[in-house]
C-alpha cells in the first residue's frame, strides 16, 4: 500500500478475460469525450470496440493498470503503418482512461510511461497521440509529459452560413 492507504498500482498486460472490463472502460471514455463533442457513440460501438481490444490483447498492443485485484485503468497504442513513406516511424497513444475515482493518483502517467518504454521497444522515433480541442484537462496532462501539437484537425458543419 502506498501513503494514501492504496494499494500500489501495476501496469500489466491484460488477459483476455479482461476484454469486457476493457470494453466499459472504452465506453466510458467515450462518453466521456461526448461533453467534448467527440461524434463517436458509446453503446453502438459496443461490439466493434470488444473485437477491437481482443485483437490488442492478443498482438500485446494494449496495457492495464490494476490496483489490487481491480482494473483502474487502460492505454492502448500502436507502432503507424500507412500508405505513405515517412522520415520517422510514429508510435501512435491510442486510447487512454482511468476510472474517475483514480485519476490524480499517477496511474495515467504509469500507463503513459509504460507505452512509451513498449514503443521504444519497438524503435519508433516519434510519439503521437489525440485529445479532444476542448478537452484541456488531458491536453494539460499530455503537455506535462512532453507532447506538444503537431497537426491540427479543423472541422465544420455541412450546412454553415459562412461557406
Amino acid at each position: 500500500m502506498n501513503e494514501s492507504g492504496r494499494d500500489e498500482v501495476i501496469v500489466e498486460r491484460p488477459s483476455r478475460e479482461a476484454v469486457e472490463t476493457l470494453t466499459d472502460f472504452w465506453t466510458g471514455l467515450a462518453s466521456e469525450q461526448r461533453q467534448y463533442e467527440s461524434h463517436v457513440l458509446p453503446e453502438e460501438n459496443r461490439t466493434a470496440i470488444r473485437e477491437i481490444l481482443v485483437r490488442q490483447v492478443v498482438t500485446n498492443r494494449i496495457l492495464v493498470a490494476r490496483r489490487g485485484d481491480t482494473l483502474v485503468g487502460f492505454l492502448s497504442y500502436n507502432v503507424e503503418s500507412g500508405f505513405f513513406e515517412q522520415d520517422v516511424t510514429r508510435g501512435v497513444v491510442e486510447h487512454l482512461y482511468v476510472l474517475p475515482d483514480h485519476r490524480n493518483d499517477g496511474i495515467g502517467s504509469a500507463l503513459l510511461e509504460a507505452a512509451e518504454d513498449a514503443l521504444r521497444d519497438r524503435n519508433v522515433d516519434t510519439l503521437v497521440l489525440e485529445a479532444m480541442a476542448d478537452n484541456e484537462p488531458a491536453r494539460r496532462f499530455y503537455r506535462r509529459h512532453g507532447y506538444h501539437p503537431h497537426r491540427v484537425e479543423l472541422e465544420k458543419p455541412v450546412e454553415n452560413d459562412n461557406h
